[in-house]
């Protein structure tokens, strides 16, 4: 596996906390978010400000439209971005301390928080807006925290770059959501439906995607497969930046440090088997 697929395969679970932790959905309901959906788009998109739905949909990419602005701009009613904020990492801190405890303190964190930072502190950010809003936030100064930051940093620094490859080939939303589905990463009616998208939507996209050759009878074909190859293939190439700044003993013992952290998280139950990610096995 490549160094940024095995990077981010071991930090995501730890990052997902934030979405899935009951801690953290008790934190963005404190903060007037009383939604799984509220918490996540207020949560995910703070960093950026409160902008509206359009800008939203553009960078979180594989909603459908309508699903976003039922929620967007209404959370900024009840929550300002800066409580979400704060919200996230309180819930984050809270859920840690249950899957993890003794660890937010140790010298484990301590030393895994510098090499993330970094890590995130050589991210790219032209064309990566994501990236670059959270890579403008300040570190907290509880290192596990900090970790969660910068894991978040690079999370959306690698998602950013998938995007823009979607976009060159032409898959960018809902087609990339049909041929994860035809690949067997997640269930097609728990991701149509988890993505907002309609049963129609869902199907004309089969049917634009088996004109081109990637799908037939709801399946990949070789040639899909190829492609969703060459956009793994280009998300890792285009993810590498930070982590060959950080190096190659720096990348192996930041992965040593987070083997663990993944593996409590999974056996605390706070990373859902039908999330629409899919993480890899790490191979740690």
């Amino acid at each position: 596996m490549p160094v940024a697929r095995r990077l981010w395969a071991l930090g995501e679970p730890f990052h997902a906390l934030t979405y899935f932790a009951d801690e953290a959905r008790t934190a963005f309901t404190a903060a007037g978010l009383r939604t799984f959906w509220a918490g996540y788009f207020a949560g995910r998109a703070a960093p950026l400000g409160a902008v509206g739905p359009e800008v939203v949909a553009a960078t979180f990419a594989s909603f459908a439209p309508a699903f976003v602005a039922r929620r967007v701009p209404e959370v900024w009613s009840t929550t300002s971005p800066a409580a979400a904020l704060d919200a996230r990492l309180a819930g984050v801190d809270a859920a840690v301390q249950r899957a993890l405890p003794g660890w937010a303190g140790s010298t484990d964190a301590v030393e895994a928080a510098t090499l993330a930072r970094r890590a995130a502190e050589a991210v790219d950010v032209p064309g990566r807006p994501l990236a670059a809003a959270n890579s403008a936030l300040p570190l907290p100064p509880e290192p596990h925290l900090a970790l969660w930051q910068s894991l978040t940093t690079l999370r959306e620094h690698r998602g950013d770059g998938h995007l823009a490859t979607l976009l060159q080939h032409g898959l960018l939303g809902l087609p990339a959501l049909v041929l994860s589905a035809a690949a067997g990463t997640t269930s097609a009616d728990w991701l149509q439906r988890a993505r907002g998208w309609s049963a129609d939507e869902w199907t004309d996209a089969g049917v634009v995607l088996a004109a081109r050759g990637w799908l037939a009878d709801g399946e990949l074909t070789a040639d899909g497969r190829e492609l969703r190859a060459a956009v793994e293939a280009d998300t890792d190439r285009l993810a590498r930046g930070p982590w060959a700044a950080l190096g190659e003993a720096g990348c192996e013992r930041l992965a040593e440090l987070l083997a663990p952290v993944r593996r409590a998280v999974l056996a605390a139950g706070d990373w859902p088997a039908h999330n629409p990610i899919g993480v890899p096995d790490p191979g740690v």
